[in-house]
């Protein structure tokens, strides 16, 4: 384990890597497809995506077009930790697509568009000796030992893994249509025998460590259709440890002689789920393995972990988005026979949701401008054009730009636009660096309604980076009617978040007409996690240091991966803020602030009265954005002296 700890990486994935795209419609065929969902694949490039989930130091070894979807799949792949050093920009080539659908459990029309594809460009000059040395494992798929090109660069890189002491594994990944087998079309089938195919393996499988496959990859290796003559045969020419997958039987590791049973090797029975399609399994499978014979727990705990990564992808959509986070792999192990239907366990889903997350945001200075309503008044009262108020969202998102980078807060700051009149606002900032939430309410709806209807209809059209914000006037002391309505509508705007991908901002106000007391904003976060809504973020007013700490137990009791709180303004002046600043700083869970009119009310309505011009407001906008800040920015050396005092 010493000498692992040396090595900078865990694992180097060497392989195909593609863009799925997955139809949305279950049951159709290809041909009815009306949407597609777009995920990372490729065999290689879902390894290497879930093993990094699995907490190893992945890396990828590969080609991508250098275009929009070879971009998407270095994101990817970054996004959860994999190492893109290598994963080489091909500028002659595009990258490889697969599209496909869900029949039923066992039938998924799919189609390979890897016609000269990037992937398969690979080349022995593209492995370089030391990269490969500073990995523990190099894990090759078996389609690229079926191109002459990709074979010597596949040999090259087992070459230099074998010199300098780094383990090797084969995923046989038998795919009969990218050995040349079948028609362009047929995707699908997933065995032919060939005698030349079993050659082509068999001349390398002495060079491997460890080989997985299903029985009929074993069949492909082995050159026969008897399993155990399969795997015997491939032990005539390999001392590998060699790992059969049975489906939902689990799987079985052979170390040495072939037994005369499957059931002889060590057996590691899988768990048994309902399955929505095969797609994805295998892949998750070495993910899982490889978790385990890394870190040299042994074959009983890698096979347990193999089998539960393929039991939890074969439940769900995709292949890359379905592969389990450790916490949330750990978890499903800890209850498996209890959870027959891990697409429909609320604790497992909340965790795949919450531990999968694509950004971190440690800390947030947003500038809330998603006000409608306000803003016809405010534009009414001038007799301003309504045109105005969209150039307006665009001259105070320029601002809160140009304090971003004046103080040096990328990655800190955000915004809170709507579409109706921001939608020109929305369009620029999605791509950045920008946190951005959108609102989906109807202004001083109460009870709660939507501003453009349906939430499910609404979101299809989103970026997924998008932040759903939502308001809702609601005090403990409300008719259980009007509670019962609210409530209602809230858990079907999280639904659809939890089922869409968006997160949720969840944004609490008392109404005006009713008591108002901190405690009352307790009631309501306690309320709503005894719904199991549990928003991804809070939008808080400013509370005392009690109600900050009762705030605090329930989201650690509740969701302790919630992302926290955002403070709410409310239009209050400036050093009113800054005062509830300083107490919230006692609570870890309050993240930023979100506040709009302090910052932007005054000079919006001289500009609106054409007192003042765009120069002018977009200045008078940034002093006050940073006065917010600088307020934010020193709260915690000012509570730390108000404890100190106390």
């Amino acid at each position: 384990m010493m000498e692992a700890k040396k090595k900078k990486l865990d694992l180097i994935c060497m392989g195909r890597v593609a863009v799925d795209f997955y139809g949305q419609q279950i049951g159709a065929r290809l041909e009815d497809m009306g949407s597609f969902s777009k995920y990372l694949g490729g065999s290689s490039g879902n390894v290497a995506y879930g093993t990094a989930r699995q907490g190893l130091r992945s890396s990828m070894l590969a080609r991508v077009g250098d275009e929009h979807m070879g971009r998407f799949l270095k994101e990817e792949l970054e996004m959860v930790g994999v190492d893109t050093r290598y994963l080489i920009k091909d500028k002659n080539r595009l990258t490889a697509l697969v599209i496909l659908g869900i029949k039923d459990t066992e039938t998924f029309p799919l189609i390979f568009y890897r016609e000269n594809c990037a992937d398969m460009a690979i080349t022995a000059d593209d492995v370089n000796e030391e990269y490969i040395a500073s990995a523990r494992c190099l894990a090759i798929t078996g389609t690229h030992l079926s191109n002459p090109q990709t074979r010597e660069a596949v040999l090259t890189a087992l070459k230099y893994a074998r010199r300098h002491g780094v383990k090797t594994a084969l995923d046989i990944d038998y795919r009969p249509i990218l050995w040349g087998l079948t028609s362009l079309g047929d995707g699908e089938t997933r065995f032919i025998a060939s005698d030349l195919v079993t050659q082509q393996l068999q001349e390398v499988l002495h060079l491997f460590d460890l080989v997985v496959g299903t029985e009929e990859e074993f069949h492909i290796a082995g050159g026969s259709t008897n399993t155990l003559t399969a795997l015997s045969n491939v032990r005539s020419v390999s001392q590998a440890e060699l790992v059969c997958k049975r489906g939902p039987l689990g799987c079985s590791v052979f170390s040495e002689s072939i037994p005369n049973s499957l059931d002889e090797g060590i057996t590691i029975e899988g768990v048994r789920v309902d399955v929505l399609n095969v797609l994805g399994a295998g892949d998750a499978f070495m993910s899982g393995l490889l978790r385990g014979y890394l870190n040299d727990e042994g074959w009983e705990k890698s096979c347990t972990y193999a089998n539960a990564c393929g039991a939890l992808v074969v439940s769900r959509h995709g292949c890359a988005p379905a592969m389990p986070s450790k916490e949330e792999l750990d978890n499903y192990l800890s209850r498996a026979d209890q959870v027959p239907r891990p697409d429909l366990d609320p604790e497992l889903n909340h965790l795949h949701r919450v531990t999968t997350r694509r950004k971190k945001w440690d800390e947030l200075c947003v500038l809330a401008f998603d006000h409608r309503s306000q803003l016809v008044d405010m534009a009414e009262e001038f007799g301003a054009d309504l045109g105005r108020i969209p150039v307006l969202k665009e001259l105070i998102f320029k601002a809160s730009r140009a304090v971003s980078e004046d103080l040096s807060l990328t990655g800190k700051t955000g915004i809170l636009c709507d579409s109706r009149f921001g939608q020109s606002v929305l369009n620029e900032a999605t791509g950045s660096d920008c946190w951005i939430a959108r609102p989906i309410e109807q202004p001083g709806s109460r009870p709660l309604t939507l501003e453009h209807g349906n939430i499910g209809s609404q979101l299809v059209t989103w970026p997924l980076e998008h932040i759903v914000k939502c308001l809702i006037f609601c005090h403990p002391d409300d008719t259980s009617e009007m509670q019962a309505t609210q409530e209602k509508t809230i858990k079907e705007v999280y639904e659809a978040c939890c089922l869409s991908g968006h997160e949720l901002l969840l944004e609490v106000i008392l109404p005006k007409d009713l008591p108002h007391s901190d405690v009352h904003y307790v009631q309501l976060v306690a309320r709503f996690y005894s719904l199991n809504i549990k928003p991804d973020w809070w939008k808080l007013p400013p509370l005392n240091r009690i109600s900050w700490a009762q705030v605090s137990a329930l989201i650690e009791a509740n969701d302790p991966h919630c992302r926290g709180v955002v403070l709410l303004g409310l239009d209050a002046p400036a050093a009113q803020l800054k005062e509830g600043f300083n107490v919230a700083s006692t609570c870890k869970w309050v993240k930023g602030f979100a506040v709009g009119r302090t910052i932007f009310s005054e000079p919006s309505r001289e500009w609106l009265a054409n007192q003042i011009d765009d120069d002018m407001l977009i200045q008078q906008i940034k002093s006050n954005y940073c006065t917010i800040i600088r307020a934010w920015q020193q709260r915690s050396l000012i509570a730390e002296k108000l404890i100190a005092v106390k």
